[in-house]
């Protein structure tokens, strides 16, 4: 299969219908998976999974799934998902979006629909997950006993240094950190934290409540239209505009959440802490 370039996306600017041209076809197991030249669709990302795929429609027929696909320069064959060798945006290949459906979709120009209730529902959760996470930064600051390098807002990062999984919901997210030996030795204080979990939840909440009552706008900046486009999620909060790298969709302003609730909860042998966001 002969792919001329990376797929073209509008998902970053909140697309959620368009027309295109089918330009390829590949079997995903025993379903097809179709490859258009622009696409509304968000698919789930092989390197960094945390936001579940966009689904809908394309030429009519539903779509059950939609993943990242590549194809190497010089070679036919797309690897699709955990398949593909290098993470997205490796030089020498093409990264394709690719529409899974159970019958195969014609050829020629489509009408692809995205399920924008869904996709509401996970942009509300993306965005909340990246508040929370600036809000529990905020609410650990305290616990450090070396320097680190810094979120947007000056206080210690504690999500990108600690994070080992993120998956975005429907109206949510559920973070993990690893409270282990590397992160201690970085100058982590993880002694009491259980006890201190109800005022760090306190003061996450209310630091999300103030940022909500803002209406802080929220917005993606691209370099490109292309899928591999290094995107980033820009929100004005009260203490200073924040830029974090991020492939996802969004709202785009925090009153749109309504509200936001965290809860913090400690694994049994405490080396891990995990925090549940809920939108409304």
């Amino acid at each position: 299969m002969h792919i001329a370039g990376s797929t073209i996306v509008g998902y970053p600017a909140g697309e959620t219908r368009k027309r295109s041209e089918v330009v390829g076809a590949v079997p995903v197991g025993d379903r097809h998976g179709t490859i258009v030249a622009e696409t509304p669709f968000h698919p789930l990302d092989h390197t960094w999974p945390d936001q579940p795929a966009d689904l809908g429609t394309i030429a009519g027929l539903a779509v059950t799934d939609c993943v990242t696909g590549a194809v190497a320069d010089g070679e036919p064959a797309v690897r699709i998902g955990e398949d593909i060798p290098v993470r997205r945006g490796a030089p020498g290949w093409s990264w394709l979006v690719v529409h899974v459906t159970e019958e195969p979709v014609p050829a020629g120009e489509v009408e692809l629909v995205v399920d924008a209730r869904r996709r509401h529902e996970l942009s509300a959760g993306h965005t909340a997950c990246h508040l929370a996470a600036l809000a529990l930064n905020a609410a650990l600051a305290g616990r450090w006993r070396k320097e680190i390098p810094a979120d947007g807002l000056g206080s210690p990062d504690f999500d990108q240094t600690a994070i080992t999984s993120s998956r975005i919901l429907r109206g949510g997210s559920q973070d993990v950190y690893r409270l282990g030996k590397s992160l201690r030795r970085k100058g982590f204080t993880a002694e009491g934290l259980a006890e201190d979990i109800p005022e760090t939840v306190r003061r996450i909440n209310d630091l999300l409540k103030e940022w909500i009552a803002a209406d802080a706008r929220v917005w993606i900046e691209s370099p490109g239209p292309e899928l591999t486009a290094r995107r980033t999620w820009h929100c004005d909060l009260p203490g200073g505009e924040v830029a974090i790298p991020c492939g996802g969709t969004h709202l785009t302003r925090t009153s749109e959440l309504g509200s936001v609730a965290v809860t913090l909860e400690l694994s049994a042998d405490g080396s891990e802490l995990i925090m549940h966001t809920l939108v409304g």
